[in-house]
């Protein structure tokens, strides 16, 4: 390999810059480009559900009570990826519609055990059509090594973003 070769391989895996001196950056950073793509699919997805009476919330709760073993309202919170103050919140939405129950433990008072209801069944069955029509439509015009790829680069921008700053 000449040293042409390798001086053109070092240069084109360096990052853009994304500064042009002191002005405006030149191109988009990538946090805010995929942050600004992140609320553009969240909003569309919760314009979706809604259009079949739920929300992203409620299908992310429904989902984790119908596809994970979760034994108290803690861990539902845990695998839902949200504080258990904020999945009250939206227990007594879902528990007032009668999607789910809630039933103190027995043995521990503070302990909720949550479930889902004959209505809360039928509701994750509607959601889930929507969820999977709505994933149909982000893949449109997309390859699988396409989405490979993109799963990659999602994979990696999450580890850099979580990773030690020296």
């Amino acid at each position: 390999m000449s040293n042409h070769s390798m001086s053109n391989n070092s240069t084109s895996n360096r990052m853009p810059c994304i500064v042009n001196g002191m002005g405006p950056p030149t191109n988009t950073p990538v946090g805010l480009a995929l942050a600004a793509a992140a609320r553009s699919v969240s909003r569309a997805f919760d314009e979706a559900m809604a259009a079949a009476g739920g929300s992203q919330s409620t299908w992310v709760i429904l989902i984790a009570l119908k596809t994970r073993r979760v034994a108290n309202q803690r861990e539902l919170a845990e695998a839902v990826g949200i504080r258990q103050a904020t999945l009250t919140h939206h227990l007594n939405a879902m528990e007032a519609a009668g999607l789910v129950e809630r039933q103190r433990d027995a043995a521990n008072r503070r302990i909720q055990h949550v479930t889902l209801t004959a209505a809360g069944e039928a509701a994750f069955a509607r959601l889930r059509g929507v969820a999977m029509a709505f994933d149909q439509r982000l893949r449109l015009g997309l390859g699988e090594d396409q989405l490979a790829s993109f799963r990659d680069v999602l994979d990696a921008l999450v580890a850099n973003a979580n990773m030690e700053m020296e």
